[in-house]
């Protein structure tokens, strides 16, 4: 099944860090149905400088493109304007 990054920054503004924690929880069960349904490989905060939460980064497999747009039409930290701008880059996890 392809894989993909995704690389997705916060907005910046003064209450993006706050939008993300109220947003994490549902993010995060979002996260678990992915796992359970085979489509998570791995993710985590990007941090900045100072140890703060800025962005996240993802690896999914997903059937094509599209699938992974439609899982982007429910995730919350884009439906409660945590990500700002995400990019999706087709990837393929060395098996090492």
């Amino acid at each position: 099944m392809p894989q993909f990054l995704i690389t997705a920054l916060d907005y910046t503004d003064a209450q993006a860090l706050e939008r993300r924690m109220a947003a994490r929880p549902n993010h995060l069960e979002m996260v678990k149905k992915l796992k359970a349904s085979g489509n998570f490989i791995l993710g985590g905060a990007m941090l900045n400088p100072s140890g703060e939460m800025m962005g996240s980064t993802m690896v999914v497999e997903f059937d094509n493109e599209d699938g992974v747009q439609q899982w982007l039409t429910q995730e919350p930290y884009l439906l409660q304007k945590v990500w700002e701008k995400v990019d999706i880059t087709p990837f393929k996890v060395a098996v090492v």
